[in-house]
């Protein structure tokens, strides 16, 4: 298992996590089967969405003597009333679901905070001038969570809240068919139908803005819907027009900036055994941009999508990263310092190219990489 840097919050997080979705399986003896196996195959994060009581009781007993073995990213505001979830800005019931969720895990603390599912600009204004914010400050200042995060599928509600400066981690949904689609407050919109009627053409600004931006301040994303719920795994039901494989998607989630693990859904032991052998899986496997560029419904021409087509360099440039960088620069309208020491870490420069042209050749996506190995030398300066 691979480990990467959530952030700047100073935890090493398995690039392959896990979602709580399984937990539930089996009258919740689930629980104990997938953080086994977890264990087992070093995965040391997971997210826990659900307010069940049954599946927090399952996931506590299973952490039972090994609870510093997992990094815990859980959620506030998800609430159990009424025998059925509820996500909640009501402060009685945040503070009491809370409570109860660390009660029932056995646990006085939980390493990620995520408050949860906010995908309205009502929504978040809500949050920071009221309450919740305050409570959720309180618990980090007591220990009691030790980062603060935030779940969103709204690019423009997350990216609000990355730039207030409150936010260490944040849960977003990234895919490479989510990713083409607008802003909305209606997450059902990201797989409508209708909205895939028409030809797409390259991922959406602000999306791109919102991951160049938290590689930038250092707040880590962590992976949700890598799969689409299922849906890019199967060419019937795919809004791409055809189906990719499981180390295709993780690949994807896993080549965008900031992105430190990605919570594999999987409701069988099987299912997270097909992603955890993404570890083992040879490049080829991993491959995503043949299958991009077939997309019958979606079109990626002229835009990088780091996949290292276009290596071997003869000057032997990280030509991916180098873009990589040149675009977060770009997104700055400056180059901060941080992305400049990452460039200039690199074992060779954009001021080192010959211009040959080899890799335009073997871009699938038409990328003007010459272009761009000139603009990286003027910014960066060599």
């Amino acid at each position: 298992m691979k480990y990467r840097d959530l952030g700047n919050t100073g935890l090493k997080v398995s690039e392959i996590g896990m979602g709580c979705e399984g937990f539930a399986e089996d009258n919740c003896k689930s629980a104990k089967i997938l953080i086994d196996l977890a264990e087992e195959n070093g995965i040391n994060y997971f997210d826990l969405y659900t307010s069940n009581p049954e599946v927090r009781v399952s996931v506590g007993k299973a952490l039972i003597g090994r609870r510093e073995k997992f990094i815990i990213q859980s959620h506030i505001c998800s609430v159990w009333k009424n025998g059925q979830y509820k996500r909640s800005r009501n402060i009685n019931e945040v503070k009491a679901g809370f409570e109860e969720m660390l009660s029932l895990l056995q646990t006085d603390y939980i390493d990620v905070g995520m408050i949860h599912y906010v995908d309205s600009m009502k929504d978040w204004e809500t949050i920071v001038n009221g309450p919740v914010l305050s409570y959720v400050l309180e618990l980090k200042k007591s220990g009691t969570i030790h980062h603060i995060g935030l779940s969103s599928h709204n690019p423009q509600v997350a990216m609000e809240a990355v730039n207030s400066g409150y936010i260490e981690v944040l849960m977003f949904s990234v895919n490479p068919c989510y990713d083409l689609q607008p802003a909305s407050e209606d997450v059902e919109d990201l797989w409508r139908d209708e909205n895939y009627a028409a030809p797409l053409v390259n991922m959406d600004p602000e999306r791109q803005e919102l991951y160049e931006t938290c590689q930038r301040l250092g707040v880590g994303i962590t992976v949700m819907k890598a799969f689409g719920g299922g849906d890019l795994l199967d060419a019937s039901m795919s809004p791409a027009g055809k189906a990719l494989t499981v180390n295709q998607c993780l690949h994807y989630a896993l080549t965008r900036p900031a992105v430190a693990t990605v919570l594999a859904g999987a409701h069988t032991a099987e299912q997270l055994k097909t992603s955890i052998a993404y570890e083992d899986a040879s490049e080829e496997e991993k491959d995503y941009a043949a299958a991009f560029a077939s997309f019958p419904n979606i079109s990626w021409k002229g835009h990088c999508m780091y996949c290292s087509h276009c290596a071997p360099c003869p000057k032997e440039i990280d030509v991916a990263s180098v873009t990589k960088y040149l675009n977060l620069a770009k997104a700055q309208g400056e180059v901060p310092e941080t992305v400049r020491e990452h460039y200039g870490l690199l074992a060779h420069h954009a001021g080192e190219c010959i211009q040959c042209g080899a890799c335009e050749t073997r871009c699938p996506f038409e990328v003007p990489v010459m272009e761009n190995m000139k603009a990286a030398k003027e910014v960066f300066s060599f």
